[in-house]
């Protein structure tokens, strides 16, 4: 992609060059898609730590630079510094020490931890907001770059340096991943753990042999908050548990604090403190529910109240979420309880709803939940678009490498749930494009579609039509629907149907030949009036395939087919001088371009160029046998068409207009 900039006053213009094509492009593309490297697709499902879904971006090539002859010698010249604009000579600067950094802590990374270190504060910034299950993303929490060899009381006086946290009120658990895939604080460190180097403690603690060491830093306060306290005594029947806050009204999730427990102890004993935590009156009446698990589904059970933590089997790291009790009212919630909410969370999706025919714009966005059925998907989009039939609409799924719809779009109740048509290759996307068809999908899906280019007797494309049959119709049925829809010669004019790749015939279609099984999204399907004088072919005469053809000298001479290629009667003894005489008057190119043009027999991509004396059908005999496209008639002639902009289906004939620049 080529891009060139012009600024008058404080209007930019941007255009990309595309070889032939020069047309105009968004700011945006040219200023922040043109530079390779990785994109990073966001996060489709806000609430879980899941990896973000990364491509490369192959939009970078080359810069093409047009610079005039007379200001040649002062833009093609040496360089000197104070020639670079001051800004750019800052940019630079600081450019080149960011990248010189980031490589010498690439070449000391081996000497370093880095330590990641969750506080109560990153927990109730992220709960509700960002994450919804377990406590924290680790990747949004503060981090430190220890070398390994600093013993672990040396870090935590850098913690105090840093937080104002003095070092004898810090204590400091260690993460585990559970079997059940969810990630917690599971035990304080130790005195001798934290005589360790911090090099030796992340490799004793961290059996998954990550870089890093993640921690999480339990800090008490006095009752003002103001000032840190020593960590309470623990013995082993103290467990450690988190709290989350539900309120069913304003369908809001937070984080409330954390406290210990006695293993013998009750729920019932800590509801005061729990109402305190929620600034709650403390006899309000709650229930309880343990978090256990979301993958890969929710799993959150109510607490009995009466029953001991120990015998509800809580430990460290382990999450109670609860809310008021409620009594009749109840229903007046679309998710009254903790398990609802996060079933809901588990389950819900933004997605975007695109046009088929504008594939890069938002229409609409609607959250959906990824269980919603395909009847339940498609009813919301109708809705939205104030559409009384919802099975007039057709959705197309997006491929997430191409950042493009797929080639199908998805067959009436085709898939079951919404996760369904978003999953690409283990990717999980958050666009649908959407069609509003004229009649209803399923009545759509049993008839065959297709899109046939009528051309004149001078092989130009006319018109282009789309015929819609049962799937069981025939090519003589599409021809007989065809005539009421182009002009012919006459009442009596029979039309045939052309299989077009590359600029080549590959073949006529039988009239009796079934529809259902020919393809237009890859070949083009071309239909033309049959000649008088081809529709009874003599013993002497013969019918061969006319290509235009040029030859690029770059590539080794090798031929390029181009423009529309066409069938030619061509008698037994007549000479090309005469059968130029015929296609000069078919095509009905002027002299002066005509004297210009050579002619050639080719086979199998080779041409063996004619005089004019040559007999034409000659050269074609014994060639009626399968792969007759490749033996023609050859025209070799300079490419002066439009090109055409090849879509998805090269069959939306539409060309780009060319912008002209002037110096």
């Amino acid at each position: 992609m080529i891009m060139r900039q012009h600024m008058y006053s404080r209007l930019m213009l941007v255009y990309k060059f595309d070889d032939e094509r020069v047309t105009k492009e968004e700011i945006k593309r040219a200023l922040e898609e043109q530079y390779g490297g990785e994109e990073e697709l966001p996060q489709t499902n806000p609430g879980f730590n899941n990896a973000p879904f990364k491509f490369t971006k192959y939009s970078n090539a080359y810069m093409l630079v047009y610079i005039r002859d007379c200001d040649k010698d002062k833009i093609i010249c040496n360089v000197d510094e104070k020639d670079i604009a001051e800004h750019l000579q800052v940019r630079l600067k600081k450019e080149q020490e960011e990248k010189e950094r980031k490589r010498k802590e690439k070449a000391e990374a081996h000497l370093y931890t880095i330590i990641k270190v969750a506080r109560d504060k990153d927990l109730a910034s992220q709960i509700g907001k960002d994450i919804f299950f377990d406590l924290v993303d680790h990747d949004k929490v503060p981090s430190f770059r220890i070398q390994k060899q600093t013993p672990f009381s040396v870090f935590k006086e850098e913690v105090a340096k840093e937080w104002g946290i003095p070092v004898h009120c810090q204590r400091f658990w260690l993460w585990a991943k559970r079997q059940n895939h969810t990630y917690r604080p599971n035990r304080p460190l130790t005195e001798p753990e934290e005589q360790q180097t911090v090099g030796h403690l992340k490799e004793a603690s961290n059996k998954a042999h990550n870089a890093e060491l993640k921690l999480f830093l339990e800090v008490n306060v006095s009752q003002d908050q103001l000032a840190p306290l020593r960590p309470l005594e623990r013995n082993k029947d103290d467990i450690l548990l988190f709290f989350k806050l539900y309120n069913p009204e304003k369908e809001e999730l937070r984080y409330v604090g954390r406290t210990f427990v006695k293993a013998g102890g009750r729920p019932l004993d800590i509801l005061e403190k729990l109402n305190e935590m929620a600034g709650f009156q403390q006899s309000e009446d709650l229930f309880l529910f343990e978090e256990i698990k979301f993958e890969p589904n929710v799993m959150c059970e109510y607490i009995d109240r009466r029953a001991t933590f120990r015998a509800s089997q809580l430990e460290d790291g382990d999450i109670i979420c609860y809310q008021k009790a409620f009594k009749e009212e109840e229903d007046k919630y679309r998710y009254p309880d903790v398990p609802s909410f996060l079933e809901y969370v588990r389950g819900r999706q933004v997605v975007h709803f695109r046009r088929l025919e504008k594939p890069k714009e938002d229409e609409f966005c609607l959250e959906l939940s990824k269980q919603h059925t395909y009847d339940d998907v498609v009813e919301k989009v109708a809705h939205q678009l104030e559409l009384s039939d919802p099975s007039k609409i057709r959705l197309t799924p997006h491929n997430c490498y191409s950042q493009q719809p797929k080639p199908q779009p998805i067959k009436y109740r085709g898939v079951e749930r919404l996760s369904d048509m978003l999953v690409h290759y283990n990717q999980m996307s958050d666009i649908l494009y959407f069609e509003v068809l004229d009649l209803p999908l399923p009545e759509l899906q049993g008839l065959k579609s297709l899109k046939v280019a009528f051309h004149n007797a001078k092989t130009e494309e006319v018109s282009v039509h789309n015929i819609r049959l049962p799937k069981q119709s025939t090519v003589g049925d599409v021809i007989n629907e065809l005539k009421g829809k182009v002009e012919l010669s006459g009442p009596i004019a029979e039309l045939r149907i052309l299989e077009v790749f590359y600029h080549k015939i590959y073949k006529i279609f039988p009239l009796v030949e079934k529809i259902e099984n020919i393809n237009d999204q890859y070949w083009t399907l071309r239909a033309e009036e049959i000649p008088e004088d081809e529709k009874n072919l003599g013993p002497q005469e013969r019918l061969i395939h006319v290509y235009h053809f040029t030859r690029d000298a770059s590539q080794t001479n090798m031929v390029q087919n181009f423009g529309e290629p066409f069938f030619l009667l061509v008698h037994e003894d007549e000479t090309l001088a005469k059968v130029k005489l015929r296609i000069q008057k078919k095509l009905q190119v002027p002299d002066e371009e005509f004297v210009k043009w050579k002619f050639a027999f080719l086979s199998l991509g080779r041409p063996e160029y004619l005089q004019d004396s040559d007999v034409v059908a000659t050269r074609f005999q014994k060639r009626d046998t399968y792969g007759a496209w490749e033996h023609y008639l050859g025209l070799e002639h300079a490419d002066s068409a439009p090109k055409r902009v090849h879509q998805l289906n090269q069959n939306r004939h539409t060309f780009e207009k060319p912008v002209k620049i002037y110096n």
